[in-house]
């Protein structure tokens, strides 16, 4: 690998003419013992031995490296040996702005200036803008004329090109500590409410104490006195006890990006923690509000607070299993206790009969029940079909039967099972009419099996003959055959696929001729 300087004609051209012109007019070519000593340097050098090219930075260039990736195009302008045409240039990058790049806003650019400009706003006097941009206020004389007060130059800041991660930022101009002193000034304004409430509460009980003293009436507990304005359910308070603002989030409260789970739902922005649509979208609050077991958490919610005003330890959050024990075995004292007072009102004064309403059909005589009737009185429609009755009669015997007609089944044949009879309105015989038909099919079983063997030794007798005439006729087709020319012979005439039956290997027996008999040149003749 050698450096070659790659130019295009003219340049080549312009170069052999200065060239000529200096020099004595001899047009210098490379001689075969330039080219071979410059292959030798190439060789030396990937063996090790010779030092490697260097480019214009004085780094050294891997003499392994092809021809074609090291020499330079001719419109690159390269005069050493380099690699930076095969690098990425420098001038060709594109800078983006960094992710900690903000952009200024609302800086004063310099000193102000103490006379007008030329060029300047009318108005204020900024170099900036002009009298139509100007954002202060319209003097009635502008600093054009008066020279006073003039404004310094707004700050115009460069536009900012932020790469793919920059224009996806949403934290970009964030200010942590505009967020914090935002978070201090609502922290300080709670705190000046609480501090209003403590002292308006001090202030209200010494005026209560005051007026009890001066009243001297019996003292006694004002429950609502320290009460909120809104009990939270599920909370378990002391009505003696203050209970001051909490901060403090209860395990009822659920986070409103919480409330619907589905990815099509209302958008939730994490930045300004903020959701514009309602994530229960089709669903009204009072919906909400009693859908569910509500209505039976609300009544274990009020036994706890009951049971826990009578001395009972129960809280729903913190020990459901016991309130539930609990309201159930309240639940079904309270029934007993009523059935118990019921009963004894009954026995003393009676009236039992009076409690026994009649049905509604004959106490207003007449109902709301659709019922459909067909032309023979049964119901087609309109309340619960009646079972299908038997055409029948039921517990009817004639003819001394003890079992009804269609109470035996066989071969697809109704009868009596009392007698096994299969004839209808047929006189009973009892457990002998039940012997006599089962030797009277024993009889038909043997008598059909005589005949159907019969049946069988006259088809094989029948099959054994059209065997023999088969095998007689293919003996006589094959002699035929046999006697013609070989040339005119049928090709597998006489092959077949099947396998021979048993009367076909037994007609072949018997019409075989055997070389040993001394009968068969006789047969032959």
């Amino acid at each position: 690998m050698s450096f070659q300087l790659n130019m295009p004609p003219s340049a080549i051209g312009r170069l052999a003419r200065s060239e000529q012109s200096v020099g004595d007019g001899d047009n210098k070519k490379q001689s075969r013992e330039d080219w071979k000593k410059m292959k030798e340097l190439e060789e030396a050098r990937k063996a090790g031995t010779a030092p490697a090219m260097q480019d214009e930075e004085g780094k050294d260039i891997n003499p392994h490296i092809p021809q074609y990736i090291m020499q330079a195009p001719w419109y690159f302008g390269a005069n050493t040996p380099t690699l930076r045409h095969q690098r990425q240039q420098e001038e060709m990058l594109k800078h983006y702005s960094g992710l900690n790049t903000q952009m200024k806003k609302g800086f004063k650019e310099g000193p102000v200036a103490t006379k007008y400009r030329k060029g300047a706003c009318e108005n204020c006097g900024a170099m900036t803008h002009k009298k139509k941009d100007c954002l202060e206020r319209p003097r009635k004389i502008g600093a054009k004329f008066t020279g006073d007060m003039i404004a310094p130059d707004e700050v115009i800041p460069d536009e900012l090109d932020y790469d793919f991660e920059g224009k996806r930022d949403i934290w970009n101009g964030f200010d942590p500590r505009e967020h914090q002193r935002k978070l201090q000034e609502e922290y300080n304004k709670l705190e000046e409410a609480k501090q209003a409430m403590k002292e308006a509460a001090v202030e209200e009980d010494f005026l209560m104490k005051q007026a009890i003293v001066e009243k001297k009436d019996s003292e006694a507990d004002d429950e609502d006195k320290y009460a909120e304005d809104m009990d939270m359910p599920g909370q378990k308070f002391e009505t003696k006890q203050r209970i001051t603002v909490r901060n403090l989030r209860i395990r009822e409260d659920t986070a409103k990006y919480l409330l619907n789970l589905d990815l099509n739902s209302a958008y939730y922005d994490p930045k300004t923690r903020s959701m514009r649509e309602n994530p229960l979208n089709g669903t009204n609050k009072e919906h909400l509000l009693f859908s569910g077991d509500a209505e039976e958490f609300a009544k274990k919610q009020l036994f706890a607070w009951e049971a826990y005003e009578k001395g009972t330890e129960a809280h729903l959050q913190a020990d459901p299993t016991k309130l539930e024990l609990l309201h159930r075995e309240f639940q079904q004292r309270r029934e007993n206790f009523k059935q118990t007072a019921k009963d004894s009102v009954l026995n003393r004064y009676g009236g039992q009969e009076h409690l026994e309403a009649p049905p509604k059909q004959l106490l207003l005589a007449q109902t709301e029940d659709y019922v459909e009737y067909s032309r023979h009185g049964t119901v087609i429609k309109g309340q619960e079909k009646a079972r299908v009755k038997s055409r029948y009669e039921e517990d009817v015997y004639p003819s001394n039967h003890t079992s009804v007609w269609g109470s035996y089944w066989k071969d697809g044949q109704w009868g009596y099972n009392c007698c096994h009879s299969l004839i209808k309105e047929s006189y009973c015989t009892g457990e002998a009419g039940i012997k006599a038909q089962q030797e009277s099919s024993n009889m038909l079983m043997i008598a059909g099996n005589h005949h159907a063997a019969a049946k069988s030794d006259v088809q094989n007798q029948s099959d054994g003959d059209e065997a023999l005439e088969a095998e007689e006729k293919h003996q006589k087709r094959m002699s035929k055959l046999m006697a013609m020319d070989e040339r005119k012979r049928p090709y597998n005439s006489m092959y077949e696929v099947r396998a021979p039956t048993e009367e076909e290997m037994e007609a072949f027996r018997m019409k075989r001729a055997l070389e040993e008999d001394p009968m068969a040149a006789f047969l032959s003749k």
